[in-house]
């Protein structure tokens, strides 16, 4: 505390200095008075007992120091030497400091001074001053969605991570980036609360923060990034605090701990943990409500007061209250100088003022310092000397403390903003927080004539920005372009008062300045920072980089700025799509692009290249807002569907483009018309701004201009248009109509009334431009400007007839009217009209029939012919029908006649009339069907009823079978009855007797009780009351409910847990609770409003448990499935209780724990296996030992606890997580084992993560328990599981001579390293010289990583533990030799015994041969390979080749055809013959590869034993290209061009086509030119020619295949096969007959005499086929060849044939005048019979087949006239 003396000192807060020499003012001024001596009588100090006891401490440590060393102790000097050159303002200024006196003149002050005490230097803070541990105050400037920017003092920013904010708030977000499956398991609802910053803190927030650190981390030897980085966590920002330092006044930093009613609990972070806050709910500020205020959220508080006994510290947020220093807020007095934290308002005696900032004391303990800008300085145009002087008072807000310094120090500031804790320097009095500096002059803005004010020499100006009370900081580096080495205050170009053009880069909330820059590099930049680009500007930018990945080129970044970069993604490339982006775009190339959008939450900038956007001089559409229907804009395509396109505009605008918007002509498929990035001119129809949502259309508003618009309006349905056709789909014809131009659709199901085949028949006869006459408009869309025509033969007259209604009111019942069908369901057929008026054809109204055929032999579009049966004018709607109409029936009704009335044969024998039936009356019924819920009876002739199922019964004692209690009824049974009220039948509910329709149903009563009873009374829903029972009858079933009747009234419902109280039957309701089925349930709750009833079946003493404390483990009861995972089921056992059931309490074997086996909804038992009140968590069991009988036996035991788990046990379990550093094994819901890496296998695993994955069952044995950490270690070897394990192979187990297989662990130059398989790790080293028979090869060429082989041993060194091991295929025949020799020695051996079934099938003939592919289980697993027989032909050669396909000794693939030199003997030759063949041996270990080619390595492999297989070389090239490698597979080609034999002509040929294909698709015209040219040099020209022209049509380049078409026609012209090639090409592909007819004449004096006859039979052939072709043209060309060659009946049968398939309908005359003209020819009997043949199966394809009788007639004539020609040839003859 302060002496007395301290508080004798003047209390006034600015004394006026008094008057002092001149000399005197220069040097620093005292705090004492001038009447007070420096040293007063009898002794007296100005020193508090404090400074005297550090002085006697310092004493002391120099009295020690000097005693251990010998020396002087060292005096501390108040030079700062590492920051004596630091510049002012962030950037740095020569320190200002007091330095001592060294003259006479100016010794007398240093008397003022207490001895021992050092002169104290202003501060300002700075980079390296500001050292983690520093505690500063800073002002929330910026809030990130990761981190929060706080605007410290003097220009600093620092950056507060999302999980430095406090404690709570760093656990949510672990809680939600955590990925345990536990996270999964938890049923309860997540917490809602997302983790956005802006909802925790806000914008000038004051906050307390402590340095972290200021580097960024970096690389070793690289110099780290300046990164401020802070916590404002209360432990940390309060670190410094105890609970002794906390007094009224002060500032404390606390986090929201919760949100209760009256306030809030706040966490202060402080070690003493007893310490805790309290904030009332008026201490929060106005317009702050507790419920807007989130646990987590930290505030800096002003603490007003403590309870008694000093446990709870009363807070105030309110920053209001806290900044009125007026009322007192500021420490004066304190326990201790801890409180004196950044944030905390103080008052302290000024002892010193200099030019650069004032020096003090406060408490007179503490030295206070403020800089020159904290000061008021920088914003004031007076000197500090004449607003401040020594021994006075002021208050002040600290604003730091120094790390750094011995002594304790503090920075504040007498910055009105900063003492009154005001967003802003205007006006701080008046604190008016929307006055901020940045919305009067935004960041980047240009100052035109900035006035400096102040200069601060070699530092930098403050300048007068046009902001009253903020001015501007310009660093010295910041003034000029050019380096400018000084400053002057009253000369040069920056004195004070000069005028300079200036542009504002930044502000700094704390210090109340703009950082500006008079830089013209800077002012002329066109963006500072990215909220400066808008999006739709034209920017001119250098490329920085392409990105490349698999397909090429997919993104470029293009800076636009200094600092501001974006991408334009590979859409926005080019309006073309690019080959080869990276040729046309550089790296530092120069390009004009658009911003498309920003996003500044992510800093993100996306740009278009595209010309047609880029040079656009539209409007950009970056708002919705801003848009209205009619305006016209360019947009980029991003997504195509079915009905439309998505146009992306700028930002975040987008339209939807309809599919019938698209174009003026029909588009069946948008993705055959526009591309995915197409620019596309488009206008707005319609917009939404508030849902952002906007139509937008491609076509032309001129064309559809008022002219048509009006046109439009006056075609009216039902009547009749001329239009002439535009264009014809498969589908739709469209015609223009004639004198508006409007386009109409005429479906072509709607050309006539026959077949859908005679439609498009009568479809193909239509000619574009052909004129329709007679069309019926059926319905007219205005909006989207559709008409829908017909030219029905039905429908038009009908519409003469008036029989084709247009309206609802043209409806009436039992008319006639003629519709076509517009949709088949399954209930019945849609029948269409006018203006789509659309009547429902039930199926019980179709033919008789028609109801089992598919889709009722009916189809869409087809013309039908009904009678309108109802109509319901109330819901617009009526029914038709298509059959005969029966006699008319009077129904009797309330409004009947009194004939109507009269009642025919009534079963009570008594009543007379309807009007007898009245309610309550007694009367008799007769049963007509007995249904699950009802009896269906008659009271009369045509006079009905129904008796509820729960209008049959008293109660359940009368129902003898409950599940079908109307079982006992039969019908035709007389019952007696009671009358209730009416049924409505086709709602399905109850009516008074009132209401009487047309067709009454009497609802009825059969009770015995009612029978009897005087008064009637209908149960109603306001008559149930809750806890009363009632026998139920099920109506029916869901899968949640069984919904049941008490009445004919009344339905309620029942849950189906709440259906029996025994749990087996709701296994499956539908069984054991059949519709009609008997309950007795009870009312558990009644909704009137909303008429909701729910009941339970269950006994009140079976109640099912409600809450948490109702549940008990071992507990069994049912429950519904609700949610099925891959791990776990969630099971809902009431309303509000749910419970989990986890892979091992799924069954008792493991191996049968399937969540597959549960779906949705399904009732199943469980049995609660434990109950976590705490975490609000069920565990549930559906074990059948659980839920049926403990007897059940048990594969995996369940373990409830670790004390359930021994050392040694051997368990099984699932797989819950796969780390890097091993697994975690699931043995309970609460239990989980550890397995480390070197305990999953005996075997050495180099990527052990691939065998294994998560739920994945596997069985361990127990290593170790540890009960006190709840830990358990398992082992996965099996060595350890199994005692049948047989160990791996050991370096000793090795034999030299012995056959092995093992994997390529290795390739180096000189061999392969290879691992043994079923080793301990046991590798060996194969030579180069022993892989295989002849030449040294590659092993790199050879064999890589990971390749399957098989290898001998042929050295064994056991000194050094190496093996050497041979590849040659030499050594394997000789091995089999060898086995087969040995074969009876070792027939123990399974190996060899299955070796020997093999050699000798090999023996046979051929017909028991072994199939390559028969090989043991084990065989297959562990990747080995079988011995084969390299002699053996397979019974059938494989699929494909590759590395895995089998060989043969000649050194082919299989999969090859035999060469016509090859002879059969050869192949066939018995195997002592082959034994002594001398044909060398073909290295076989590339055969052990099993999965074909899949590097380069494999294809070199291949083609070393098979260069000319041109296949191969084929793959070789497609694997290039799927790796995109383009260039790469050019060289493939080359090379196999040069190692194809000349004599190969096939196999080149195959080279030359596949390096066609290559150029066509991923070339270009010259590469495609010169590859073609040197093809036709060195092959085939014809050929190559035939092969070039069918790549390109195939790849939709019909006009390119035309010209070498014609290129090969000028050098090949007397070729048949081209010009026939060539006219098909002319008739299908390029759509052309007419090119094709003038290009006969030239073919034909081009070709020889002997083939024109073939070449013209194809011309009219094609006259048939092709859809432009013109039949009748085709038959002129027959009949003029038939003249000339009358009896070529190839001729003949081909025309027949062509106008059998070709013909239309009507045809049939002339097919059989052909016939019979073929048949007038002289013919052989056998020919003549050919053709009476074919003319029979061709009548019988006609209904009834009546020509076949004609044509057997016809050939009995000619058989009888052949007969007598015979006969008469003879005659003549003899």
């Amino acid at each position: 505390m302060a002496s007395k003396k301290r508080k004798e000192a003047p209390s006034k807060e600015h004394a006026p200095p008094e008057k002092k020499h001149k000399s005197s003012q220069l040097s620093s001024q005292t705090v004492l008075k001038p009447e007070e001596p420096a040293f007063p009588r009898g002794g007296a100090s100005v020193l508090t007992p404090l400074e005297h006891k550090r002085i006697q401490i310092q004493a002391k440590n120099d009295v020690l120091f000097e005693q251990a060393t010998g020396k002087k102790a060292p005096r501390s000097d108040y030079e700062d030497e590492e920051n004596k050159d630091e510049l002012f303002y962030q950037q740095g200024n020569p320190s200002i400091m007091v330095k001592r006196k060294k003259n006479v003149k100016e010794s007398k002050p240093k008397a003022s001074k207490p001895i021992g005490e050092k002169p104290v230097r202003v501060e300002a803070l700075s980079y390296k001053r500001l050292v983690p541990g520093s505690i500063v105050l800073g002002q929330v400037s910026q809030i990130n969605r990761y981190d929060i920017a706080l605007a410290l003092p003097n220009n600093l920013t620092g950056f507060v991570p999302l999980t430095s904010l406090s404690d709570i708030l760093t656990a949510k977000a672990q809680k939600q980036a955590e990925e345990d499956h536990d996270n999964e398991e938890d049923i309860d609802q997540q917490d809602e609360d997302e983790l956005d910053l802006k909802s925790y803190c806000s914008l000038g927030q004051y906050l307390r923060a402590y340095v972290v650190s200021t580097e960024k981390e970096s690389k070793p030897g690289e110099r780290g990034k300046r990164h401020i980085e802070l916590s404002i966590n209360p432990r940390q920002a309060n670190a410094e605090l105890r609970g002794t330092d906390l007094a009224i006044n002060s500032m404390i930093q606390a986090t929201v701990k919760s949100v209760e009613d009256h306030g809030l609990v706040m966490d202060l972070g402080l070690q003493d943990n007893k310490v805790q806050g309290f904030m009332s709910s008026k201490e929060l500020g106005s317009g702050i409500h507790t419920s807007q205020i989130r646990e987590g959220t930290v505030f800096l508080c002003l603490i007003t007061g403590s309870s008694s006994n000093g446990n709870v510290i009363k807070l105030s947020a309110d920053s209001k209250r806290a900044g009125n220093i007026k009322k007192g807020n500021v420490i004066t007095d304190a326990p201790t100088i801890g409180c004196l934290t950044p944030g905390t308002a103080i008052e302290f005696i000024i002892s010193e003022v200099t030019s650069s900032g004032i020096v003090g004391k406060a408490l007179g303990l503490v030295d206070v310092t403020a800089d020159f800008v904290h000061s008021g300085t920088a914003a004031s145009s007076k000197d500090l000397s004449v607003k401040h002087t020594p021994g006075s008072k002021i208050k002040g807000r600290i604003i730091c403390t120094f790390a750094t310094v011995e002594e304790r120090k503090l920075s504040v500031s007498l910055l009105n903003h900063i003492i009154y804790l005001t967003h802003s320097p205007l006006d701080p009095e008046v604190k008016n927080d929307f006055r901020i500096p940045t919305k009067i002059l935004p960041i980047s803005s240009i100052v035109q004539e900035a006035r400096v004010a102040r200069v601060k020499p070699g530092v930098g100006l403050f300048v007068d920005v046009g902001v009253k009370g903020v001015r501007g900081y310009v660093h010295i580096s910041m003034v000029s372009d050019s380096k400018t080495e000084s400053l002057e205050q009253s000369t040069g170009p920056y004195k004070v008062g000069s005028l300079h053009k200036a542009r504002v880069i930044g502000y700094n909330a704390m210090d109340g300045l703009f950082i500006a820059s008079l830089q013209p590099k800077i002012i002329t930049q066109p963006f500072l920072r990215l909220e400066d680009v808008k999006a739709g500007e034209k920017v001119t930018g250098k490329i920085e980089r392409l990105l490349i990945s698999e397909k090429g080129v997919n993104g470029i970044i293009v800076n636009i700025s200094e600092g501001i970069s974006g991408l334009v993604t590979d859409m926005h490339f080019s309006d073309i799509h690019l080959q080869h982006p990276e040729k046309k775009f550089r790296e530092g190339g120069s390009v004009t692009a658009r911003i498309l959008s920003t996003n500044l939450e992510k800093r993100q900038m996306r740009l278009t290249l595209k010309k047609s956007l880029v040079n656009s001089e539209a409007e950009t559409w970056s708002s919705y807002d801003d848009l209205k229907p009619g305006l016209e804009a360019p947009g980029t395509i991003t997504n195509i569907l079915s009905a439309g396109a998505v146009v992306q505009f700028y930002d975040s605008v987008r339209g939807f483009l309809p599919i019938s918007e698209m174009s003026e002509s029909y588009i069946e498929d948008p993705k055959q018309h526009f591309r995915e990035g197409q620019v596309v001119n488009v206008r707005i129809t319609s917009i939404n701004p508030t849902e952002r949502r906007m139509t937008v259309s491609c076509k032309d508003p001129d064309i559809f201009g008022p002219t048509q618009q009006e046109a439009l309006r006056n075609i009216a349905p039902g009547s009749t248009v001329t239009g002439i056709i535009s264009e014809k789909t498969n589908e739709k014809i469209i015609v223009e109509l004639e004198g508006c131009g409007i386009k109409a659709f005429l479906a072509v199901e709607h050309l006539g009334d026959g077949s859908a085949q005679k439609c498009q028949v009568s479809s193909t006869r239509l000619r574009v431009g052909q004129t329709m006459k007679d069309l019926l408009v059926l319905n007219v869309q205005e909006s989207k400007k559709l008409i829908n025509l017909t030219s029905k033969p039905n429908l038009l007259k009908a519409a003469e007839a008036g029989k084709l209604p247009k309206a609802f009111a043209e409806v009436s019942e039992r008319a006639e009217v003629q519709g076509y069908i517009s949709n088949i369901t399954s209930i019945g057929v849609f029948v269409s009209f006018l203006d789509k008026l659309t009547g429902l054809l039930l199926k019980a109204h179709l033919p008789e029939g028609a109801a089992q055929l598919p889709d009722f032999g009916m189809r869409r579009n087809q013309s039908v012919l009904t009678r309108v049966l109802s109509v319901d004018h109330e819901q617009q709607r009526f029914l038709l029908t298509m059959r005969e109409p029966e006699a008319a029936v009077q129904h009797p009704g309330i409004n009947g006649s009194s004939s109507a009335l009269e009642l025919s044969n009534p079963i009570d024998g008594v009543s007379r009339s309807i009007n007898d039936f009245t309610f309550g009356k007694l009367t008799k019924a007769k049963i007509i069907s007995v249904k699950g819920t009802q009896l269906n009876v008659q009271l009369a002739d045509r006079v009905q009823g129904r008796v509820d199922v729960s209008e049959a019964f008293d109660g359940l004692e009368g129902i003898k079978d409950r599940k079908h209690p109307l079982k006992t009824f039969r019908p035709n049974q007389v019952v007696q009855v009671r009358i209730l009220g009416m049924h409505d039948s086709r709602n399905h509910r109850f009516l008074p007797i009132t209401h009487r329709g047309k067709a009454p149903v009497f609802e009825l009563t059969a009770k015995p009780s009612d029978q009897v009873s005087a008064n009637l009374e209908i149960l109603t829903v306001d008559k149930v009351k809750s806890g009363s029972a009632y026998v139920v009858f099920v109506n029916n079933i869901s899968e949640d409910f069984l919904w049941v009747n008490l009445s004919p009234n009344v339905r309620g419902r029942i849950r189906a847990l709440d259906a029996s109280d025994d749990d087996s039957l709701l296994i499956n309701l539908s069984k054991n609770f059949p519709v009609g089925s008997a309950l007795n349930a009870r009312v558990t709750h009644i909704d009137i409003e909303n008429n909701r009833l729910d009941l339970s079946a269950r006994s009140e003493i079976s109640v099912r448990p409600s809450t948490l404390d109702d549940l008990s483990v071992g507990l069994v009861l049912p429950g519904r499935v609700v949610r099925v995972t891959e791990r776990l089921i969630i099971v809902q056992l009431t309303d509000d209780l749910y419970g989990t059931v986890q892979l091992v309490d799924l069954a008792d074997d493991y191996s049968k724990a399937s969540t597959g086996l549960y779906r949705k909804n399904q009732i199943v038992r469980v049995c609660v296996k434990h109950v976590d009140n705490p975490n609000k968590r069920v565990f549930l069991s559906i074990r059948p030992s659980k839920v049926l009988s403990s007897s059940l036996r048990v594969e995996d035991r369940e373990i409830n606890s670790l004390s359930d788990i021994k050392v040694n046990d051997i368990l099984r379990g699932f797989v819950k997580n796969v780390t890097d550093g091993g697994l975690f094994i699931s043995l309970a819901h609460n239990v989980t084992a550890y397995v480390r890496i070197s305990d999953l296998s005996d075997l050495y695993l180099k990527d052990w993560k691939a065998g294994f994955q998560i739920d994945q069952l596997v069985k361990g044995r127990v290593l170790d328990v540890d009960p006190a950490l709840h830990h358990v270690q398992m082992s996965l070897k099996r060595s350890l599981i199994d005692q049948d394990y047989q160990p791996p192979l050991l370096f000793s187990d090795l034999h030299e001579n012995e056959v092995l297989t093992g994997k390529v662990r290795k390739v180096e130059d000189f061999g392969v390293f290879i691992v043994i398989d079923h080793s301990a790790n046991v590798s060996g080293l194969c030579h180069r010289s022993q892989m295989v028979d002849g030449k040294l090869p590659d092993p790199r060429k050879l064999y890589e990583e990971g390749d399957l082989v098989k290898a001998k041993v042929l050295k064994i060194d056991t000194t050094k533990k190496q093996v050497s091991l041979g590849l040659k295929a030499s050594f394997f025949k000789s091995h089999q030799d060898a086995m087969g020799e040995e074969v009876d020695n070792e027939a123990d051996n399974s190996e060899v015994e299955a070796l020997k079934k093999m050699l000798a099938a090999s023996d046979h003939d051929g017909s028991d041969k072994v199939p390559i592919s028969d090989r043991s289980a084990n065989d297959a697993n562990d990747g080995s390979v079988d011995i084969h027989d390299h002699r053996r032909q397979p019974d059938k050669p494989p699929e494909q080749g590759g590395l895995s396909a089998p060989w043969d000794w000649t050194g082919g693939l299989l999969t090859n055809p035999p060469q016509p030199n090859t002879e059969p003997s050869h192949l066939e030759s018995s195997k002592k013959k082959r034994r002594r063949s001398n044909s060398p041996y073909v290295d076989h270990t590339a055969d052990l590869d099993t999965h074909g080619p899949q590097s380069v390595n494999d294809f070199e492999r291949l083609l070393l034993t098979q260069p000319h297989n041109s296949a191969l070389w084929l793959r070789y090239m497609a694997f290039q290209l799927e790796v995109s490698e383009p260039d790469l597979a050019r060289e493939v080609a080359e090379r196999a061009l040069l190692a194809i034999p000349i004599r190969e002509q096939d196999e080149k040929l195959n080279i030359w086509t596949g390096l066609l294909n290559l150029e066509t698709i991923h070339g270009n015209s010259d590469t495609l030119n010169a590859v073609f040219t040197r093809a036709c040099q060195y092959t085939d020209s014809e050929e190559i020619h035939a092969r070039l022209i069918s790549i390109l049509i195939q790849s939709l380049q019909a006009e390119k295949a035309h010209e070498v078409f014609k290129q090969a026609l000028r050098k090949h012209a007397q070729s048949l096969a081209l010009q026939e090639n060539y006219l098909n090409f002319l008739f299908t592909t390029l759509a052309s007959p007419q090119l094709a007819r003038e290009h006969l004449p030239r073919a034909m004096q081009s070709l020889p005499p002997n083939v024109h006859l073939n070449l013209t039979s194809k011309a009219a052939q094609l006259e048939f086929t092709s859809l432009r072709g013109d039949p009748e043209r085709g038959r002129t060309v027959f009949e003029s060849l038939l003249a000339t060659w009358p009896r070529r009946l190839d001729i003949w049968n081909v025309w027949l044939d062509l106008e059998i398939q070709h013909g239309g309908e009507g045809e049939e005359g002339r097919i059989r005048g052909m016939f019979e003209g073929m048949l007038k020819k002289k013919l052989r009997p056998r020919k003549a019979k050919w053709i009476f043949k074919k003319w029979v199966e061709w009548e019988e394809g006609f209904e009834g087949g009546k020509g076949v009788e004609r044509v057997k007639r016809l050939a009995e004539k000619w058989v009888k006239k052949e007969k007598q020609r015979e006969e008469q040839d003879i005659g003549e003859a003899e």
